[in-house]
């Protein structure tokens, strides 16, 4: 979280896992070129840049699957939400991959002859309605335009300049290239193997990161269908026990927007459960130096007043409490966001 737009906002955490990430790639590409270079000899060797299209190649496939996974898993468990924090660093990078794979494809089989590369690419089919002469690079190269314009516009600048509802329904287009991409493998690369252990990766990929979606999904409905009713003025949500301090319990109110309830500094708010920056899970960050800080991106917002700290302009919804005892008492009416709301305070707990 920055007031000012930076090309990139590195901070040890992304540091570490942009060092560990770009290990990762080098490694795998080196070791997929040298064993391909060693298992392949004469007469059955593969050229250099073959191996190094299909390294790239393989390589996008499994970070595209990681990319794709990290969502669901981060609602089936918290230990993902690293993962999540960082996954646009990701994108980005399975996006140069990506592209490098498809340069070097227009390069080597397209860049030898009268025609530009990639006219030459796929030109020369006899018919769409073929399996065998479907000009499978078209669906490739449509899916990396997709892709383009996701990494092209990950930026908080165009989060913030396009607004948080188109951006992210711009970034649902990731679902759009993914299919285009298996139809991509499928009536080009598979076409060649006679390995069925290639076509059980693929289509195996696919109904694993679809069954990550609807248990996520399930999971989600499940606790919204057991919520709690919003008919009356004040609700009893929990015990001030039940809530670990600097830490929050979600409230799922029926038809309503989810409420995260923080207890710190012998003092407990609540606010919307949805971040003001991509509706990050608010109630599953913790507070830190005084600040709710959501666990997708690192937002901030004061507890009793639903802003983020000055400069910072973001606002979210607010909700009165009180204390009956131990019990917290919510009022589920949400206040417009933004709004100042003094916290209740926790008898003989001094506030540090």
């Amino acid at each position: 979280m920055t007031a000012t737009y930076k090309l990139v906002q590195w901070n040890r955490h992304k540091k570490v896992y942009d060092v560990i990430l770009g290990l990762g790639v080098g490694t795998y590409l080196g070791v997929f070129i040298c064993a391909g270079l060693l298992t392949h000899r004469a007469p059955n060797e593969i050229s250099l840049p073959i191996l190094a299209m299909r390294a790239l190649a393989t390589l996008a496939i499994i970070l595209l699957h990681v990319i794709l996974a990290i969502g669901p898993l981060a609602r089936l468990t918290d230990r993902m939400a690293p993962l999540l924090y960082n996954r646009r660093h990701l994108g980005v990078t399975f996006f140069l991959v990506a592209a490098t794979h498809a340069a070097l494809a227009l390069g080597f089989y397209g860049g030898f002859g009268v025609r530009d590369p990639f006219s030459a690419l796929v030109a020369g089919y006899d018919s769409y309605g073929s399996i065998s002469g479907f000009p499978f690079e078209v669906l490739g190269f449509l899916a990396l335009l997709i892709f383009f314009v996701m990494a092209s516009t990950s930026h908080d600048f165009w989060l913030a300049n396009l607004g948080a509802r188109t951006w992210k329904a711009l970034h649902m287009l990731v679902y759009v290239a993914y299919g285009l991409v298996v139809m991509h493998v499928a009536l080009g690369a598979l076409q060649a193997e006679r390995n069925p252990s290639y076509v059980v990766l693929l289509f195996g990929g696919v109904i694993v990161i679809a069954a990550l979606h609807v248990a996520a999904g399930m999971r989600e409905f499940r606790r919204d269908e057991r919520g709690v009713p919003a008919d009356a003025a004040w609700v009893d949500v929990a015990s001030v026990d039940e809530i670990e301090d600097n830490a929050a319990k979600v409230v799922c109110f029926k038809g309503r927007e989810r409420v995260a309830v923080f207890r710190y500094d012998g003092k407990v708010s609540a606010v919307s459960n949805v971040c003001a920056h991509q509706g990050g899970p608010l109630g599953e960050g913790r507070v830190v130096d005084g600040c709710i800080t959501c666990p997708w991106h690192g937002y901030q917002y004061l507890p009793g007043k639903g802003q983020s700290p000055p400069p910072y302009t973001e606002t979210i919804p607010t909700y009165e409490v009180r204390l009956d005892g131990r019990r917290i008492m919510l009022n589920p009416s949400a206040k417009p966001a933004g709004t100042p709301v003094a916290p209740a305070i926790i008898e003989g707990e001094a506030a540090s």
